[in-house]
């Protein structure tokens, strides 16, 4: 198998107001969109953040088309504390303020207007000495 690109799909309610964030906020562009459809791309990201309005006919299969419950999206930065300055800057929901795991994890989480979560994180080295390679 050749996987040729990777893209996750987010079923929200209102799909212009989560696309408007990630544009604002997480620098992703427009790569496609319809009605209740908006794919959008990222230079750096590696992956296509799909959404898709929630009740979409065309939605398979109909016994996961709620919205995004549950999921997690997390992507790594090269400079966690100055990207969280700038995401409070900016008014964005803050849902776990940033902290770092004994391990090395160095992260914080926040909202969409649909209340998709997303983390941001950064590897640091590790404070407790039993995670240290």
């Amino acid at each position: 198998m050749t996987i040729t690109s990777t893209a996750l799909s987010l079923n929200v309610a209102d799909v212009d107001a989560s696309a408007a964030w990630a544009q604002r906020h997480l620098g992703f562009t427009v790569a496609m969109a319809a009605d209740g459809f908006c794919s959008l791309e990222h230079p750096e990201a590696g992956i296509n953040l799909i959404y898709l309005r929630t009740g979409l006919a065309s939605f398979k299969p109909a016994s996961v088309a709620g919205p995004a419950d549950g999921v997690l999206v997390v992507f790594t930065v090269d400079d966690i504390d100055r990207d969280y300055a700038r995401l409070q800057d900016d008014g964005v929901e803050v849902v776990t303020p940033i902290e770092t795991e004994p391990w090395g994890e160095r992260y914080f989480q926040m909202a969409d207007p649909n209340g998709v979560v997303y983390q941001l994180v950064q590897w640091v080295a590790p404070t407790d000495p039993q995670y240290a390679g």
